[in-house]
């Protein structure tokens, strides 16, 4: 199984570190195909993998948030003087994959992936407490998938998915200090779908979608004792996770070059607001007034572009960029996820050695830049009008990367499968 808890590194929380053979091009292209990790984008592609084929993909994130502050209070009063150091959560994150092909036209596969993750951890007691403690999100994400060659053109696929979220949210109550906290888990169920296109021998065209899945998570919801008008115990909530289509194309260029590009659209924007309710129904409460999160993200967007080289028949080089515009912008930031846009640079390498018949190996590498991120909370003037503001202060900015370095092996056995042929008696 796959837990995933890192600072996110793809848009929103969402975790793009499925692939080390993508890792290495900034995913250009990955919609198309090029390793069985690709399936994670677009299912349709486990037709291009004769008889059986296993890959398992590992990544290691790296993440730096530095935090600093001008102006910083409690309630009105002056905050606590430190601002943490990173306040981001190193992590690796696996994912495994595996196809058979059935017959000439039918394959199966199956992945396993953690695409959402989060985690941030601060001082318990820093300059912006009323806004940011520790976060932490877990998901493991099962896919079964059956895809349909309908012609040397043309495959389709289509996949279920069922998800398991785990969530913890730590929130600072009060100067005392006193600090608030909701755990909670829950499934929910989505589907995925692929088609591939190869209109030209060098052309692969792929088209990938992931269904948006509503998550209920139920759990308990912990308040110290002392603050009136609280609920305690059980509570839950339903998280709109986005859906996402991925476009991506190889485009072979001469024997040895290969064109990657790709667009990936998120539907970030159907989040909103996710409201903590009691087991009846009504809005759980901290000193009367009603617990909500409310996210309100815009969409995310993904543009990459690269290239890959044959150096020889064992080995093949890569390089990628990307630009990520994040669905967090400076209406809803806060210092727990302060996300925003982002440039992608990567390398990677794939390696297939003759004294290991079915074996390939990937690597890649990504430094991940993100814009200088201002945050800007509360009453004070010239603050843009923030939903997670209160009558607290806090004013500064956040300077982030990161650094991902992904592995992989693969491993394909088995002759393809025997072509069907009529029987013609006379």
């Amino acid at each position: 199984m796959i837990a995933a808890t890192v600072d996110a590194n793809a848009g929103g929380f969402a975790i793009r570190e499925q692939s080390a053979y993508g890792q290495g091009s900034s995913f250009a292209g990955i919609a198309a195909g090029g390793a069985l990790s690709a399936m994670f984008w677009n299912p349709a592609i486990i037709t291009q993998y004769k008889g059986k084929t296993v890959e398992q993909d590992v990544a290691g994130i790296l993440p730096y948030s530095s935090h600093s502050y001008t102006t910083a209070t409690l309630a009105g009063i002056p905050a606590f003087a430190n601002a943490p150091g990173n306040s981001g959560i190193s992590a690796l994150v696996p994912s495994g994959y595996s196809s058979w092909q059935l017959n000439d036209r039918f394959w199966v596969g199956m992945s396993v992936n953690a695409p959402f993750g989060l985690g941030v951890r601060f001082p318990h007691q820093w300059a912006g407490s009323a806004y940011g403690q520790s976060s932490k999100v877990e998901t493991y994400n099962l896919s079964p998938t059956v895809a349909y060659k309908i012609n040397d053109m043309i495959s389709v696929a289509f996949g279920v998915q069922a998800q398991y979220m785990k969530v913890s949210y730590d929130a600072f109550l009060a100067v005392n200090p006193l600090i608030g906290a909701v755990n909670g888990a829950g499934w929910g169920w989505g589907w995925t779908a692929g088609v591939t296109l190869t209109p030209l021998p060098k052309t692969v065209i792929g088209i990938g979608y992931r269904s948006a899945i509503d998550q209920k998570i139920n759990g308990s919801l912990d308040v110290p004792a002392g603050i009136p008008f609280t609920t305690r115990g059980s509570v839950n909530l339903t998280l709109s996770l986005p859906d996402m289509i991925t476009v991506g194309l190889r485009q072979g260029i001469g024997d040895r070059f290969t064109l990657l590009a790709g667009v990936e659209w998120a539907n970030w924007s159907r989040i909103g607001t996710a409201s903590l309710l009691q087991p009846n129904g009504s809005s759980a409460t901290i000193g009367g007034t009603a617990v909500n999160f409310p996210f309100q993200y815009s969409d995310g967007w993904f543009y990459s572009l690269g290239g890959e080289y044959a150096l020889n028949p064992a080995w093949t080089v890569r390089a990628g960029i990307a630009y990520e515009k994040s669905p967090i912008t400076d209406n809803v930031r806060t210092p727990r996820l302060p996300d925003n846009d982002r440039m992608w640079y990567s390398v990677g390498a794939t390696y297939k050695p003759a004294s290991l018949r079915g074996f390939t190996f990937d690597a890649g590498y990504s430094f991940i830049s993100v814009k200088n991120t201002p945050l800007c909370l509360g009453l004070a003037s010239g603050c843009p009008t923030n939903p997670w503001s209160t009558g607290t202060t806090y004013i500064g900015s956040t300077n982030s990367y990161i650094n991902i370095f992904s592995v992989a092996a693969r491993y394909q056995w088995d002759d393809a499968a025997p072509v069907k042929t009529k029987l013609v008696t006379k």
